[in-house]
């Protein structure tokens, strides 16, 4: 008997998952308390689901099918539930069975599977989720295949299993069809599990920015507070949906001119979304009406959670909980609210005072309220609008990546802003930027970066430098400050992206023009020498020579530069119509404006100038076109403007090399099942389980059993012996065969052979005693130096290749030369796990001291097919194997042909319950 206190109960099996329509459900192994559940599911299921699941009229369970369906020893037979509240919708189980089809027990590895969804669920997704979690769990169980018997008619249950991206044979017997898959993960499989992800998470933040009805609880009936200014937000701003305030104590049937009612119960209406502003201790009981309801999101905005300490981050979690639990998604808690301004929904679920932004082209997300308002106000004044806004505060469910999933095939938004303080799982933000940058800019700014002591964000264990290379490698612009973020972002969202880093610089200063040509330089860009029109330069002259640049072959970019006339004869709007002119007649190039203190021409620049009437007509003898809807960005200061547009050509660039992204090679010789095999192993008695984390308890493997591990993925460490006397040097070097190398092991002179702790070429027994000898002399006795004996290898270049596990970046790969002035010069270069071909490549070449391994100075280059190769295999073995949170391998000897590993260390973890390698599930605390 197994319930779910249980030490047998296998609780890393429990994840909350995104269905297709938007919805939540948990997925959990079915106990021997879920007999009432599962007979009150069964009667909502239809007669003809319960045919097509027993091949024959089955209109109620007896005991005996309750007590099998509910008795499971999680090893052989598995039963999940996937669950809303505390009912079941939808139930898998598999029994592990024989090649004659009869019950068995491991080593069979072959398992009869069978579904049931109820039928006001079926359409949503049930089935797919439960698949991809049923599957995961036979794979833990050493399940490698599912057979599925499926009547002919049963087209659903078909297309569940065909469309899973499993290798499957399919054959018809005795009029069934029988289904084999194989559970082996595909490039196919995983990518239609993503693809499910992605449209599952667009579309659960998709419900909440554009609900038909609005409900906010907690609108005092003085019409102070953070209830009341939301519900005054949403009414003022034009929301189209229907809006209600929710007040216990309400008298009127209106607040603030809005449908009162006392309970959200009484509302006779469906409620798509609710704003919840009461305070934290009241939050569940509002919480419990919501979900009876059938409301599908909430934005909290009560604070008193995470951020107030850890009971706090309690009541967050129960809050989680309970929102899920009744299939909802939730902003906040800590939340300053949602904005969309589609004209069809016009919702301002927020703090932001009406008006809200305009319509725009730019979606912003923070998970601070302040740098929320920062950012807001910031675009107000550059007169830029919004697509949609999200600040979630705390993020406990809805968090940047969910953002990331809509805003990719959201057709309102071309540029994706975000502010993050931490990137939650980074190797799911990674994922979703690099997707995402691939078709509109992502731009980050980042908080807690300098992580002080006792607050809550976590740190990094990498440079500030190498995080910003890494989420570039990723195709995000990064950028320091929230100034910053504005300023590329509105670049980015009028102008299209530059060929290439050529700038032309022309207007009626030429101080300014200095400037700018400055800044291009610093910033890596091929600026022309400034364009001087003279102070007297009028806006036709600015619409020809700007025209004149856009045409020209040798730019790729135009910065203009602005200051005011003396004669004020020309009006700023006229040269705003100029410029817009100039950049209608020849469009394709980027355009940036420095002025000084032209606030006027800032205001005829933006959207909304764009489109107010021009003062005067386009002159058509001087070749004028009057286009309003052309927009210019500007800026105060030529290094802001030249930054955009450099932000602007590194992403251009990342574009345009990433159209191949490059490939992750396959190698027959790698033996996936068997690392993992072997990490369970080691990890069987270590620690407290699955789901500790990373940093909590790591292991360091024997040298031994990090070298069987390596084998696994074709890394052939090169063994040393150890040498604790001169005679077991000498008979060490016997086995192995002359000549060899005696090294010390001790740490603090491990890889220091500038500290004399290293002797080569030892080519007989004379040599070696006489250098143990001076070894132990020189520098201890054989007991502090722990002295091993290595076969030497052919001479190369000495490299270093680490792996690690960062909390801000992910999975890492790094590269650099061993030796203490690499060390000493930082000379090491990052990727991203998994690295592609392309990437292993570019990796060895960008580190200063490349030129080394290519025949620098008429050295012979080295063999640097073989170090990518070895690159690869590490990235699959870290990418395959979340237990591994470290390696390093130092040094790696690479010879005009082939290399040598003559040492590594490898630090392994139990995992966390969930990474971004299963099946999709929401993140839990």
């Amino acid at each position: 008997m197994t319930t779910a206190s249980d030490p047998s109960y296998p609780a890393h099996w429990e994840a909350d998952v995104v269905l297709r329509d938007g919805g939540t459900a948990r997925i959990r192994p079915i106990t021997t308390e879920d007999a009432g559940r599962l007979v009150s599911f069964y009667e909502q299921v239809s007669d003809e689901s319960k045919y097509y699941r027993f091949f024959a009229p089955y209109p109620r369970l007896s005991a005996r099918d309750v007590h099998r369906f509910t008795h499971h020893d999680y090893v052989d037979r598995v039963g999940l539930a996937a669950t809303v509240g505390e009912e079941f919708i939808g139930t898998v189980r598999y029994d592990r069975i024989g090649p004659d089809g009869r019950p068995a027990s491991a080593p069979a590895d072959e398992a009869e599977v069978a579904f049931l969804v109820q039928d006001a669920h079926q359409g949503r997704g049930v089935a797919s989720a439960l698949l991809e979690h049923i599957g995961a769990v036979a794979r833990e169980r050493d399940i490698r295949r599912f057979a599925a018997e499926v009547l002919p008619a049963n087209n659903k249950m078909i297309k569940v299993f065909k469309d899973a991206g499993y290798e499957q044979r399919r054959s018809f017997e005795d009029g069934s069809v029988h289904l084999t898959l194989d559970l082996e993960p595909t490039a196919e499989s995983l990518a239609v599990q993503r693809a499910r992800e992605q449209r599952a998470e667009a579309r659960s933040v998709q419900r909440l920015l554009t609900p038909r009805s609005v409900a906010v609880i907690g609108v005092s009936r003085s019409g102070g507070g953070v209830g009341a200014a939301a519900l005054r937000n949403l009414r003022d701003s034009g929301f189209r949906g229907h809006l209600y305030a929710v007040n216990e104590a309400a008298t009127t049937d209106l607040l603030d001119g809005v449908r009162a009612y006392r309970a959200l119960g009484a509302v006779g209406a469906p409620v798509d979304l609710a704003v919840i502003a009461v305070p934290a201790e009241r939050v569940p009981e509002a919480v419990a009406a919501c979900g009876e309801h059938g409301v599908q999101g909430l934005v909290v905005l009560s604070a008193g959670y995470g951020e107030s300490g850890a009971a706090g981050l309690d009541r967050q979690r129960e809050l989680v909980r309970q929102v899920r639990s009744y299939g909802m998604r939730l902003i906040g808690p800590n939340a300053y609210g949602v904005i969309n301004t589609a004209p069809e929904v016009g919702l301002n679920a927020s703090l932001t005072p009406a008006p809200a932004p305009a319509r725009g082209r730019i979606g912003l997300f923070t998970q601070s309220g302040a740098i929320g308002i920062s950012l807001l106000s910031a675009l107000l004044r550059r007169g830029e609008g919004l697509s949609s806004f999200v600040s979630a505060g705390n993020r406990a469910d809805v968090s940047g990546n969910d953002i990331l999933q809509y805003w990719y095939e959201d057709e309102a938004t071309d540029v994706a802003l975000m502010y993050l303080e931490t990137l939650g799982n980074p190797r799911k933000f990674t994922r979703l930027a690099r997707r995402t940058a691939a078709v509109k800019p992502v731009v980050v700014a980042r908080g807690g970066r300098h992580t002080p002591a006792g607050h809550v964000v976590p740190g990094t264990r990498l440079p500030e430098a190498t995080v910003s290379a890494l989420l570039r490698q990723a195709g995000v612009i990064r950028v320091g400050t929230v100034t910053e973020l504005v300023d590329v972002g509105l670049l980015l969202a009028s102008q299209p992206l530059p060929a290439g880093p050529r700038v032309a610089i022309l207007g009626n200063s030429e101080s300014l023009g200095v400037l700018s040509y400055d800044a291009c330089l610093a910033q890596g860009l091929r600026p022309g020498a400034p364009q001087d029109l003279t102070t007297a330069a009028t806006a036709a002259d600015f619409r020809t020579a700007l025209g004149a640049a856009l045409g020209s072959a040798e730019s790729d970019a135009v910065i203009v530069t602005v200051i005011p006339w003396v004669n004020e004869q020309e009006p700023q709007d006229d040269l705003a119509g100029a410029l817009r002119d100039a950049v209608a007649a020849h469009p394709g190039k980027p355009v940036a404006v420095v002025h000084v203190e032209l606030a006027e021409l800032v205001d005829a620049l933006s959207p909304a100038g764009a489109l107010a009437p021009r003062t005067r007509p386009a002159d058509e003898d001087e070749g004028g076109y009057a286009r309003p809807d052309v927009r210019i960005p500007a800026y105060p200061a030529a290094e802001r403007a030249v930054r955009a547009v450099a932000e602007a050509v590194r992403y251009g660039q990342w574009r345009r090399a990433n159209a191949d992204t490059g490939q992750v090679p396959e190698y027959e010789d790698i033996d996936e099942a068997g690392a993992a095999a072997r990490l369970a192993a080691l990890l069987a008695d270590f620690g407290a389980g699955a789901g500790k984390g990373a940093g909590e308890g790591v292991l360091t493997l024997t040298e031994p059993d990090a070298a069987a591990l390596l084998a696994h993925y074709g890394i052939r460490v090169l063994p040393t012996l150890p040498a604790p006397t001169a005679d077991a040097a000498v008979r060490a070097a016997r086995s192995l065969g002359y000549p060899v190398a005696l090294k010390t092991t001790a740490p603090h002179l491990r890889h220091r052979a500038d500290l004399g702790g290293v002797r080569l070429d030892l080519g007989g027994e004379a040599d070696l005693r006489r250098s143990y000898e001076e070894l132990t002399d020189l520098l201890g006795t054989p007991g502090e130096l722990l002295p091993v004996v290595q076969a030497m290898v052919p001479r190369g270049v000495d490299t270093v290749v680490r792996s690690v596990i960062d909390p801000a970046a992910g999975a890492v790969l790094s590269f650099g030369l061993a030796g203490v002035a690499s060390e000493l010069l930082g000379d090491t270069a990052h990727r991203l796990v998994p690295v592609t071909d392309r990437d292993a490549a570019g990796l060895i070449r960008s580190i200063r001291t490349a030129p080394l391994l290519f025949g620098w100075r008429g050295s012979d280059p080295v063999d640097t097919a073989a170090l990518e190769e070895l690159l690869l295999r590490l990235s699959r073995l870290v990418d395959a194997h979340p237990e591994v949170v470290g390696v390093t391998l130092e040094p790696v000897v690479v010879a005009t042909e082939g290399l040598s590993v003559l040492g590594a260390t490898v630090r392994v973890a139990h995992p966390p319950a969930r990474t971004d390698l299963g099946p999709r599930t929401l993140p839990s605390y």
